[in-house]
């Protein structure tokens, strides 16, 4: 049985990626209002422990705009953030033999499950670069689901982005609750990353998504590369429901 006071390993010793892979599985319970099959679980590699969130394909709801195999989304959006050096997704691979098959694997993130985007939004400019770095990851990403209680602060006050199986569909249909820096300028130190993207497609992206969604995903960094201003949402529609 898990045990009641499991917590993550932290410090350089454990290497999530690695934990991730060769962890042992246990599902320690569904998680409330997702609306696909999404478990907590531990992983376990000798004596280590740690949690992570698990989403098997098989528990997917079918949608009529994207296709089936929405776990391989939350992967590919980890490399896209790794690859941008933007990190604002928590380590995230596929694993084919997880305890209801293939699904995708993230680490967990202890945060304040009270705290989201609106309330963290409201105090002030203290989140407003991590917000920024976001916008253009969802940006880029074509996330379609952005909510605000996607957005997690944990107790470093670093803040990640969950939930990104909505992202990378060909057809432009940005979603989300991050809208306050429409028309600014994007500085140079995230768009840099975004030059060197357009440039090579990280490989992992590539064996997630299909060719059409990689090509759809450059056309998008090239916009930004030619107009590096975020949007701005004139129609008011571009927002995910529920908001949080």
């Amino acid at each position: 049985m898990p045990s009641d006071e499991l917590t993550q390993p932290a410090g350089p010793e454990t290497d999530p990626l690695l934990m991730l892979a060769n962890g042992d599985i246990e599902i320690v319970g569904r998680m409330p209002w997702s609306s696909n099959a999404t478990f907590l679980v531990t992983l376990r590699d000798g004596e280590t422990e740690a949690r992570a969130i698990y989403k098997p394909g098989k528990g997917e709801r079918p949608l009529w705009d994207f296709p089936n195999g929405l776990f391989r989304r939350e992967a590919a959006a980890y490399e896209l953030s790794h690859a941008l050096g933007f990190d604002v997704v928590p380590p995230t691979i596929v694993r084919q033999d997880g305890p209801m098959g293939a699904g995708s694997l993230q680490w967990f993130i202890e945060a304040d499950f009270k705290e989201h985007y609106f309330s963290l939004h409201e105090r002030g400019p203290d989140y407003d670069d991590q917000f920024r770095t976001m916008a253009l990851f969802d940006l880029i990403a074509n996330n379609t689901d952005r909510k605000s209680g996607h957005c997690l602060l944990d107790a470093n006050g670093r803040i990640w982005g969950i939930d990104n199986g909505l992202c990378f569909a060909e057809e432009f249909k940005l979603r989300t609750v991050i809208w306050e820096f429409g028309d600014e300028p994007i500085a140079e130190n995230l768009l840099a990353p975004v030059r060197r993207l357009v440039q090579t497609v990280p490989l992992p992206m590539a064996t997630l998504l299909s060719d059409d969604e990689i090509v759809a995903m450059l056309e998008r960094a090239e916009a930004v590369v030619e107009d590096p201003t975020f949007p701005v949402d004139h129609s008011g529609r571009r927002y995910p429901w529920p908001l949080i």
